[in-house]
């Protein structure tokens, strides 16, 4: 017997669905049962069952629902780094859920992560980097102002160094931050165009 036959009221239906759909973001996972909530709605409780049998079962629902997000957020990724994470999280569950075999899953998952590890180490070490080079910056300035008093030309050449090395710090800590929001856009579409090409299978 399915899942589908052994669910006969709405109750029990939209149970299954949310325990299935309890690692999606919040904000996914609340748009999710408010869709199913207005469908049986409209469908009245005289029509129920019929909504059920429409639906399939919860399991297949939700994971339909997963992999659709999953590919949504491929055609347009989200634009900040919040929803950017949230879109390269339901992309990993929408992989989980596709109808590949486990192996490959797993592959994937694991290929995934050594990615954003990769990403991420990256990140952080341009970050350190930029960091160093502005506390340069600021600390040639002030030596630079110091030396004023005793040789104005070499305070001014340590203060002109001081600031060409924090600005260079500052476009090094931006740029950080924009690679990092590219890193996850590009992540979150690669997760969508996998989950859309393991549905078609």
């Amino acid at each position: 017997m399915s899942q589908t036959e052994k669910i006969t009221t709405k109750n029990e239906y939209m149970k299954v669905l949310s325990h299935r759909l309890r690692h999606l973001p919040k904000e996914d996972y609340l748009k999710a049962m408010d869709y199913f909530e207005e469908y049986f709605a409209e469908a009245g409780p005289e029509h129920e069952q019929q909504a059920i049998d429409d639906l399939g079962s919860p399991e297949e629902a939700a994971d339909a629902l997963i992999q659709d997000l999953a590919v949504q957020n491929a055609k347009e990724p989200p634009k900040t780094v919040r929803g950017g994470l949230s879109a390269v999280w339901v992309g990993i569950l929408a992989v989980c859920s596709a109808p590949i075999t486990l192996p490959l899953a797993i592959a994937l998952i694991i290929l995934i992560l050594a990615l954003i590890g990769t990403a991420g180490i990256a990140i952080c070490c341009l970050i350190v980097s930029a960091v160093a080079i502005a506390a340069a910056g600021i600390l040639g300035m002030i030596g630079g102002i110091a030396l004023l008093f005793r040789s104005f030309a070499d305070g001014i050449c340590n203060i002109g160094f001081g600031l060409f090395c924090s600005g260079a710090g500052i476009l090094c800590i931006y740029g950080s931050v924009l690679f990092f929001r590219w890193s996850i856009r590009k992540t979150s579409v690669a997760l969508g165009k996998i989950t859309k090409r393991g549905s078609k299978k």
